[in-house]
């Protein structure tokens, strides 16, 4: 048996984990190399498991995530307003699945958006294309799109990523062209695509903040329905690091 041809044949094949996985095995003595059921099982595992790491380091990439924050490292406590129960709930993804909205209010430091990347990264640990957006970039982007012509592309790619997270909602006045978009946004996602909105203000201040009765109307009807709401509260988390 030529190993080494059996080694350059999977990498090929881009077989990467198989190809680790077999070099593994021929580093170890003889009496310990697994049976060939045994053998064909674990190589197995071993591709699904790289590619399902090369999926996730992919869309943690495109999701360009402001803060690489993980699960496991967000704080939980009655001081928050947030427990345990609660985050691991929202991190089997249920909320993705079902097209829910997730509404993160609270004052400034508290942590909104630290909790928003971190159920990103959860999400694309699970496969789902992510997106992130600063308000301010989500409106530069609508308003370039609009000049060059490209705006219906960008209302496709939003309709396509499973998971949008818009950071920082509230804290610039918006104009018409961006209040439309929402509308459309929200409108194609119901029941199926779900994003996270991060915010200083209270929900009950987002219609006024909208400025537009009629259109603010129908963005919270879409909006809040079936919305999962987390109201963090507690001093800001950047002075407690300093």
């Amino acid at each position: 048996m030529n190993t080494s041809e059996t080694l350059h044949q999977l990498s090929e094949l881009k077989l990467r984990g198989m190809a680790m996985a077999y070099q593994a095995q021929l580093d170890l003595p003889m009496d310990q190399h697994l049976e060939a059921h045994e053998m064909v099982a674990q190589l197995t595992q071993s591709e699904l498991s790289s590619r399902s790491q090369e999926r996730t380091s992919y869309y943690l990439k495109l999701a360009k995530l402001r803060i690489p924050a993980t699960p496991e490292q967000v704080k939980c406590s009655s001081a928050r307003n947030l427990t345990k129960q609660q985050l691991a709930v929202l991190m089997q993804g249920d909320y993705i699945k079902n097209g829910q909205p997730v509404l993160i209010t609270g004052p400034t430091g508290c942590g909104k958006s630290y909790l928003a990347c971190a159920l990103a990264h959860q999400a694309c640990h699970q496969g789902y294309r992510t997106q992130y957006y600063s308000m301010t970039r989500f409106i530069e982007k609508i308003t370039l799109s609009k000049l060059d012509g490209s705006y219906l592309k960008l209302l496709t790619h939003l309709d396509r990523t499973p998971l949008i997270i818009l950071d920082d909602f509230g804290i610039q006045p918006i104009d018409q062209n961006v209040r439309l978009t929402l509308l459309q946004m929200l409108e194609d996602r119901y029941n199926r695509r779900s994003i996270i909105f991060t915010s200083q203000l209270p929900v009950a201040k987002w219609h006024e903040y909208l400025n537009d009765p009629t259109v603010a109307d129908a963005i919270m009807d879409r909006l809040t329905a079936k919305a999962v709401r987390l109201d963090l509260k507690g001093e800001s988390l950047r002075k407690m690091e300093a």
